[in-house]
């Protein structure tokens, strides 16, 4: 997959695995009475969600988000398992500002760049697919493997429990695949 499509889909992807961040951030700062800032991390959070859900819908309908991306094709797959399980780090994460006692003793100097990182190496490291919060829109995560032996990972809509089938998809990137069926 070339061009735009691959980025701004990867982007999207990321901004919306670290949107649980901002939710937590939001209750934090709800228990300490901060509700404006409450409200912006609500309202950004769940922007960057649904941007993402429309990436995902738009690519799948191709409606729009890149009139030059590739048309799906065959991607022949051999097993099949789930793929969002393993990622209790990334979930500890979500959970650290809760482990401050007071919405004032969060240290920005520290938290924003942790965020920063965090985003980074999400998107260079492949691990940008986890979104917990896309399970919600009815998205799952499979990593799948070819006859080429290649792991990828499969997001889909379909709740997949078989493997040595065909999936109609679009690559967004060398090794995630989006089912388009």
């Amino acid at each position: 997959m070339q061009g735009g499509l691959t980025v701004f889909a990867r982007l999207a992807l990321t901004a919306t695995a670290i949107a649980p961040v901002g939710f937590t951030y939001a209750a934090v700062a709800a228990l300490n009475d901060h509700y404006g800032t409450m409200l912006i991390l609500l309202t950004a959070s769940m922007l960057l969600v649904r941007i993402c859900v429309w990436v995902l819908d738009s690519i799948v309908t191709r409606s729009g988000v890149d009139r030059n991306a590739a048309a799906p094709e065959q991607h022949k797959i051999s097993h099949v398992e789930p793929a969002d399980r393993e990622n209790t780090a990334i979930i500890l994460l979500y959970l650290m500002p809760l482990f401050t006692a007071d919405f004032n003793d969060l240290n920005w100097l520290i938290w924003v760049p942790t965020i920063v990182v965090f985003a980074v190496i999400a998107m260079t490291s492949h691990s940008y697919f986890f979104n917990p919060l896309l399970g919600l829109f009815g998205w799952h995560f499979y990593r799948v493997g070819t006859p080429e032996n290649v792991t990828r990972l499969l997001i889909s809509k379909q709740t997949i429990n078989k493997g040595d089938r065909t999936i109609i998809g679009i690559q967004l990137s060398d090794y995630v695949i989006l089912d388009t069926e």
